[in-house]
């Protein structure tokens, strides 16, 4: 918002962004809009200019603009998203947080007692998957009373991945999972709850069919204690419209 105000617009700028994050989770992608009024007589901004503009007074920021688009007047980053892609990265093979790989620190989660019960939890992720009341998956904050609890989860998949420069070190027999989810919205901390408890069926704690009853439960404090995943593993990866 202050890189646009930069621009010198008529009228102060108001940034809509289309989702938030919890302090700690990352975005490979995220989807703003907001609107420019320039003074009579100057012409309207194109693409191009508005990404090198808004990237030269991000300079000190860890954000970039990567694409830029004309849209309608009824266009809303949040409200018009058909869809969004949130990625959860897991860490296997680590016997102890400290053989975490310096570069991966704080962009993954190495869950105790090194390697996870992968096919029991795609089992279980299938349960997750369609329309559902996610009460038990959602942490309660002030937006709780207003919102409704059923959401549509579009894809739950967990498939092989690389890490930073993984085949430098190879040898150490680490493996990297990702966790993808795809849905038109998402409850408070609901990414992370449902992590959470398919890393405790992968541990064996829980079994896939645990998953289906804390569904069915509808209710946030039924919820394991302490299994929700933190923050660091997770990134929103995109939004589609």
């Amino acid at each position: 918002q202050k890189a646009a105000q930069n621009l010198k617009p008529v009228v102060p700028i108001k940034f809509c962004i289309s989702s938030r994050t919890d302090a700690g989770v990352h975005a490979l992608c995220n989807s703003a809009h907001l609107d420019i009024q320039r003074a009579p007589g100057k012409p309207a901004f194109n693409e191009k200019q508005l990404i090198y503009s808004l990237n030269y007074h991000l300079k000190p920021e860890p954000i970039r603009i990567l694409n830029a688009y004309r849209v309608t007047n009824s266009f809303h980053a949040r409200f018009s998203a058909l869809s969004r892609t949130y990625i959860y990265r897991l860490l296997m093979g680590c016997t102890h947080y400290s053989e975490i790989p310096v570069f991966e620190r704080d962009l993954c989660w190495a869950p105790a007692g090194g390697y996870l019960n992968v096919p029991a939890m795609q089992d279980a992720a299938q349960f997750l998957l369609g329309t559902h009341d996610f009460s038990t998956f959602r942490s309660l904050n002030s937006e709780t009373p207003f919102q409704s609890p059923v959401r549509t989860i579009l894809q739950a998949d967990i498939r092989p991945s690389s890490g930073f420069l993984s085949h430098h070190y190879e040898h150490r027999g680490l493996e990297f999972w990702e966790l993808k989810f795809r849905s038109r919205s998402f409850l408070y901390r609901q990414v992370r709850r449902m992590v959470g408890a398919l890393v405790a069926v992968g541990q064996g704690k829980l079994t896939p069919l645990h998953i289906k009853k804390l569904l069915e439960i509808k209710d946030s404090r039924a919820f394991p204690p302490n299994a929700m995943a933190p923050p660091s593993g997770l990134f929103l990866k995109s939004v589609e419209y």
